[in-house]
């Protein structure tokens, strides 16, 4: 008998006293492995999520936990021959396990990048600007993000068994969500060999990540309203899970993610043999071909001008009469088995239930012989694009429907039928084509990719998700939104809106609040390292006079003579200004002058200007003051210095704001000692 499959909870691997349900290979139908999850402290482990695994994680800033990401990724890029070489027992080739293997650690790496750009060094974000209640700015309202106290359980399916769990693991850690992974059984052998080399990394802190290889169903009775459920997989099961009498009870966040219908458009501007011809049929065989069909995001649909069905259907059969499907050691385009014989009985079953309204026009609905679950590519032919099952019907396998269309106002209407889509594609050359196709099923779709020959070279193809970009669709798709950058990092955390006095949304956002304490205490902010800056530290220079000639020399100087700044009658009919009046930039420059502190020092570099406005005009004669104010300070690990946020507020004799912006700059860590 074949190995037990264990699940880690509550801080150690756990095998079932049962014997468990078999597991097969689905190259050779060997017995790969055995699952079960009876006898499993369900309960214990959503415990030891919130009370070890959560602590653990709000200890540390969202830095700290991109770090961790990145170490962890690194290391199972360096283990990932071994994933590979089991890999292939899911029936999945070199090829197909890129997509899955690397794929997954990518997205852990890209998180990790992104969040360190992205996001402070604390664990609370802010959201959107401080909100004025009150007249006099003594009350004000700001939007934070907090990480909640609950669990992410994630709930995956057979098609992707390390990309899948890691792609919702990432912003779930960011976050600082402790993670339960149920991986889907016919593959739950990789998922779990990966696990395991993660637990013995070591690199994130325990309780964080837990695995359970069995039965899902069971937690859900233990989750509350801090708690979420990630799920991929069929709607009928989304269905059963959300409507889940603990979930609902407890308002249990639901994101799923489930069937979908993908359309691959290609446009009515192309015609046959041109190369957005070759670039739709090449992206429809390889969608059929790649993990033999079986992504969420493969195309389904091929929507093409009536005129244009048969070359494309020729050029297709051309295409696919060269794969050949097999393992890797076989000669040729190799496409992989389906996951299992009960999966390709499911597809071909869809495939019969097609062919009520479209014919096969190239492969079969008998497998071939000989041990496997594999499968030749089937490509369908609609005769009538108004019947119901192709835009109804899932084959999740290698199998696409082409289908005609007659306008773009048809092919719209025709995409929106899928009822909602992970993402669909444009193949066009015309821009105003692209505009009406993608605007009018945007609604429909989570993502739309555009190809066409000058984006070709660098697109990473229709059914590839990004990490930075939604991973979801509406309706049928399930309606959530996994991935999207710090998107997806933000759905794990608890927005809320906090009231107060500027000090005391100092003191909660670790942002200086315009009207809190500003402090001078003698030492000009610039001669303060990282370690000695602290929030509310502040400069004050001036007044200087603005002159007329100041005026004319920046303007003869830098070029910019706008009729506002060199022409008296011309400035003087402008309503907005009466007369000359100084360049923006000139009185950023000149408000620099007054606050920089010239001699070398901890200050590195300035980096840029955020958020710059010009609020009342500033004429000759006009005196300026700027105060400059320690806003935020962002540490680097990875640097011997960091990021520090300057509030600039620059005024006029009158005391109003005539320029506000942030300045950002480089400051250089307290220098280290040698005891």
């Amino acid at each position: 008998m074949s190995r037990l499959l264990q699940s880690y909870v509550t801080g150690n691997w756990y095998s079932a006293p049962a014997e468990g349900s078999p597991v097969y290979s689905a190259v050779d139908g060997s017995e790969i492995a055995r699952i079960s999850s009876s006898g499993l402290d369900y309960a214990g482990a959503v415990d030891h999520a919130r009370s070890i695994g959560g602590p653990a994680l709000a200890a540390l800033t969202f830095h700290d936990r991109a770090a961790a990401l990145k170490q962890l990724g690194q290391t199972l890029l360096a283990d990932k021959t071994e994933f590979y070489e089991l890999s292939r027992a899911t029936g999945a080739t070199d090829r197909d396990s890129g997509i899955d293997i690397d794929g997954g650690v990518g997205t852990l790496l890209s998180y990790a990048s992104r969040a360190r750009r992205e996001l402070p060094h604390s664990t609370t974000v802010l959201d959107g600007n401080v909100e004025k209640l009150g007249k006099t700015g003594t009350f004000l309202g700001q939007h934070i993000y907090t990480s909640r106290r609950g669990v992410a359980v994630q709930i995956n399916a057979f098609n992707f068994p390390v990309w899948g769990f890691l792609e919702k693991l990432a912003p779930a850690f960011i976050a600082g969500l402790p993670t339960i992974v149920k991986p889907a059984g016919q593959t739950a052998y990789l998922t779990e060999l990966v696990f395991r080399r993660i637990v013995e990394s070591g690199l994130l802190p325990e309780g964080s990540v837990q695995l359970v290889c069995g039965s899902g169903q069971p937690l859900l009775e233990h989750l509350g309203g801090q708690d979420s459920i990630l799920f991929t997989g069929s709607a009928g099961t989304a269905r059963v899970l959300r409507t889940h009498p603990a979930v609902v009870a407890n308002g249990v966040r639901f994101s799923a993610e489930t069937d979908s219908l993908n359309a691959s458009i290609l446009g009515p501007d192309i015609t046959s043999g041109s190369d957005e011809f070759e670039l739709f049929v090449k992206q429809l065989v390889v969608e059929m071909t790649a993990k033999a069909g079986q992504k969420c995001t493969a195309i389904r649909r091929a929507f093409v001008p009536h005129a244009l069905m048969d070359d494309v259907i020729a050029a297709a059969k051309q295409r696919l009469a060269k794969v050949v499907t097999g393992p890797d050691a076989t000669e040729g385009i190799v496409m992989g088995a389906l996951v299992s014989v009960e999966q390709r009985d499911e597809v071909l079953q869809a495939v019969r239930a097609l062919s009520k309204s479209c014919e096969i026009v190239f492969g079969s609905t008998e497998p071939p012989v000989g041990p496997g679950a594999y499968l030749s590519p089937i490509l369908l032919r609609c005769k009538d694009n108004a019947a119901e099952e192709p835009h109804e019907i899932e084959p999740f396998g290698p199998v696409a429907t082409v289908i005609g269309y007659d306008d773009t106002a048809e092919v719209i209407d025709l995409a929106a039928r899928g009822q909602g889509s992970l993402v669909a594609s444009v193949v066009t050359g015309d821009s105003a084509v692209a505009r009406d196709i993608v605007l009018g099923i945007a609604p429909y779709h989570g993502r739309v990719l555009v190809l066409d020959t000058v984006d070709a070279k660098e697109s990473t193809g229709h059914g590839s998700p990004l990490p930075v970009l939604v991973h979801g669709g509406p309706g049928r798709a399930g309606g959530g939104e996994e991935l999207g950058g710090i998107r997806a990092v933000l759905h794990h955390m608890q927005r809320t809106a906090v009231q107060g006095s500027p000090e005391v949304l100092t003191a909660v956002g670790d942002r200086w609040v315009a009207g809190s304490r500003q402090t001078e205490d003698g030492t000009h902010p610039f001669r303060k390292d990282l370690g000695q800056l602290v929030l509310g530290d502040t400069i004050v220079g001036g007044p200087r006079r603005v002159t007329l000639d100041d005026i004319a020399h920046f303007a003869e100087f830098t070029g910019d003579t706008f009729y506002a700044h060199t022409d008296p009658d011309a400035a003087a009919a402008n309503p907005l200004f009466g007369g000359i009046v100084a360049h923006g930039y000139l009185v950023v420059s000149l408000a620099a002058g007054l606050f920089v502190d010239p001699a070398p020092g901890p200050v590195l570099a300035n980096f840029g200007v955020d958020n710059l406005r010009f609020l009342t005009p500033v004429k000759a004669d006009d005196e300026l003051t700027v105060t400059l104010t320690v806003k935020q300070i962002t540490p680097r690990d990875n640097a011997d210095y960091g990021e520090v946020r300057w509030d600039a507020n620059v005024t006029n004799q009158n005391d109003e704001s005539v320029a506000t912006y942030d300045v950002l700059t480089l400051v250089s860590k307290p220098k280290k000692t040698i005891s």
